[in-house]
């Protein structure tokens, strides 16, 4: 697992658009193991700013998958960062997020919230391809 610098406005090799990192790209996540992390992790920095995280998942037959948001301020202890859906943009949780149809999905990160590094955690997993990005 690569960490790769987040900053805003930033563009180099390891970002897809400006302030963004992909977090991982067509993984096909399994679950035999326990829970699997994000093949890259986000480090933004001190920075406190809001953001968002794009999840593109394709599903075989009965997909299902469980994904945590997490966050951490030294890359050792991690928690869930608060999130919120698109259509309730300043109702945020931190419970673990439920897929089960293929979709596109985009989950608003809240300012002010403290994390420097950034991943996405992977359980109960069927039949599961992730592409995920975080924007900052």
């Amino acid at each position: 697992m690569a960490t790769l610098a987040l900053f805003p406005g930033q563009t180099d090799a390891f970002v897809g658009a400006p302030g963004s990192v992909v977090l991982c790209s067509a993984l096909a996540v399994t679950n035999g193991a326990g829970p699997q992390d994000s093949t890259n992790t986000a480090r933004r920095g001190p920075a406190y700013n809001g953001g968002a995280v794009a999840i593109a998942n394709t599903g075989g037959a009965t997909p299902t998958i469980k994904v945590d948001i997490q966050g951490s301020m030294d890359g050792t202890v991690w928690y869930n960062v608060p999130y919120a859906l698109v259509a309730t943009p300043r109702t945020f949780v931190v419970s673990q997020i439920t897929l089960t149809t293929t979709a596109n999905n985009t989950y608003l990160l809240q300012e002010l919230a403290p994390w420097i590094y950034l991943k996405l955690v992977f359980s109960t997993t069927t039949n599961e391809t992730i592409t995920a990005t975080v924007f900052v």
